[in-house]
């Protein structure tokens, strides 16, 4: 199974972004404890951060070319801002998570408004960086039970 691992804009300054909100953990430590609980789980992963939609864009439609079997993806801040990305996610058949670090539900308003969320097949919120842990468990487990 190969997960493609999705990150947006700013993940990259994990640690130094409003680590009370963020953790103080950096995206290099993110990446280890992915690398080794995808190891733990027998799963090939992908990692990809960038700051630019377009880019998040190619990236979800080079998935579906390259056979990757599930996305785990933290739009960020184009979580509530990008139809783009909405459509991509809902142009390949690629079961997807959406995962937030902080309870975006629980912040400013605007966050709480997700284009994504009505076209990915599970979201998870404000479990901090295990969050990328339980998605790749739970796209496991579903994408395990389908083959």
């Amino acid at each position: 199974m190969k997960l493609l691992i999705l990150n947006g804009p700013n993940i990259n300054m994990l640690g130094i972004r409003e680590p009370d909100i963020y953790g103080r953990s950096s995206y290099a430590d993110l990446c280890d404890m992915i690398k080794a609980h995808a190891e733990k789980l027998g799963v090939e992963v992908e990692l990809y951060q960038s700051n630019h939609e377009g880019d998040l864009v190619d990236a979800i439609q080079k998935a579906y070319f390259d056979g990757v079997d599930g996305i785990v993806f933290n739009p960020a801040a184009y979580t509530h801002t990008s139809v783009a990305i909405a459509d991509a996610v809902k142009s390949v058949p690629i079961p997807t998570v959406e995962v937030h670090i902080s309870d975006v539900n629980s912040r400013e308003p605007f966050r709480r408004i997700s284009y994504i969320r009505d076209v990915v097949q599970h979201t998870i919120s404000g479990m901090g960086l295990d969050g990328y842990l339980a998605a790749m468990d739970w796209l496991a487990e579903h994408i395990g039970s389908k083959k």
